[in-house]
């Protein structure tokens, strides 16, 4: 080794030493410690990634043990539904390559460690918002159970077409199942599983998300090609229009639409749009649903001011996060009401949560 050789070998040794050093200082090794032994520990000793089933044994252990979920142990079907919202949520999330390996890279990436800490920590588990909150799964299940009217836990394109007060349209329904953004695990044809299920409602209601932009933006993005063109915006939303026109509302022109979307996403280039535009614009979220969801497109253009300001009040919160907290209300007054109607003498304790 010559002389330069050794003199550059030892200040990149340097370089990489003081780099360790600072990682280490600001607490990262710690969490990639963690991450690497609960890999090892949970995933298969064959395989070199976490399959689904090899988080049940967690979960098995959270329902026994967590104060917060202690009243579901009389009934446990309700601690399997559970279960498995908790590991779709978490896959939804976490598992980007959507194909139900998650490796150890995906698992330090994401934010799974700190929840089951928080979890570990919290008494209240509806404080956990990350994956663990009951409210949230009892929120995901009852919507789904709205929409399966027959309860053989499968969800048909028409089925799908009630959610949200029929905000969805036609044309987009029709691409979820065509199985575009995702292929169904459910094996009847033509039908959406409670799985299924999960990732379509938080990719609907959590737009702004990195998932959910990913999950639309397949949607709309006809020919695959990875960027979404002025035809492929006016298709969908064509029937926008439509829909706007038969409520005797004030319909707004492609051409408005289309100078609104990109001052809203301000692409790289005015004459499409691509993945990365979205996932560096904030108001990205709302261009889906002025596409297709009407009732939130006409929300967006008529914000209330009560709750911008409380969206400032509470950055942290997503808009997952703020919905699952109305629809627990509104699915706890109405189940108040039905108690009522039923005579039961009883008036439904918030504190137990949910009456299974």
């Amino acid at each position: 080794m010559s002389h330069t050789d050794a003199t550059w070998t030892t200040k990149t040794t340097k370089t990489l030493r003081n780099a360790f050093v600072e990682y280490w200082i600001n607490g990262n090794m710690l969490t990639m410690d963690i991450a690497t032994v609960i890999f090892k520990i949970l995933k298969q000793p064959q395989l070199s990634y976490i399959t689904q089933d090899d988080f049940r044994p967690v979960l098995r252990e959270l329902l026994a043990t967590h104060p917060g979920l202690e009243f579901l142990q009389s009934t446990p079907e309700f601690q399997e539904r559970y279960a498995e919202t908790v590991i779709y949520r978490i896959y939804y999330y976490i598992n980007r390559s959507g194909n139900g390996c998650l490796t150890l890279r995906e698992l330090k990436r994401g934010n799974i460690i700190d929840a089951m800490m928080h979890a570990d920590e919290e008494e209240d588990i509806n404080k956990v918002l990350r994956y663990f909150s009951y409210e949230h799964f009892y929120v995901i299940y009852c919507k789904f159970w709205e929409l399966d009217t027959d309860h053989d836990f499968l969800i048909d394109k028409e089925n799908l077409i009630r959610y949200g007060n029929h905000a969805l349209t036609y044309r987009i329904v029709d691409r979820i199942f065509c199985q575009i953004p995702r292929k169904f695990t459910s094996k009847a044809g033509g039908k959406m599983g409670y799985e299924d299920f999960v990732y379509f409602i938080l990719a609907e209601e959590d737009k702004p998300s990195e998932p959910s932009l990913e999950y639309w933006f397949k949607c709309i993005d006809l020919d695959g090609n990875g960027v979404l063109t002025r035809n492929e915006l006016q298709f969908f939303y064509e029937e926008q229009l439509h829909r706007m026109e038969c409520m005797a509302q004030e319909p707004v022109l492609f051409e408005d639409i289309l100078c609104q979307i990109i001052d809203m996403i301000k692409p790289k280039d005015d004459s499409f749009i691509t993945l990365r535009d979205l996932k560096g614009g904030k108001l990205s979220g709302s261009v889906f649903n002025i596409l297709f969801n009407l009732n939130k497109f006409m929300a967006f253009e008529t914000r209330d001011p009560f709750l911008i300001r409380q969206e400032r009040e509470n950055p942290t919160l997503t808009e997952w996060d703020r919905f699952a907290h109305r629809e627990y209300i509104r699915l706890s007054m109405e189940e108040d009401v039905e108690d009522v109607s039923n005579g039961s003498a009883e008036v439904w304790d918030e504190s137990l949560e949910a009456p299974f």
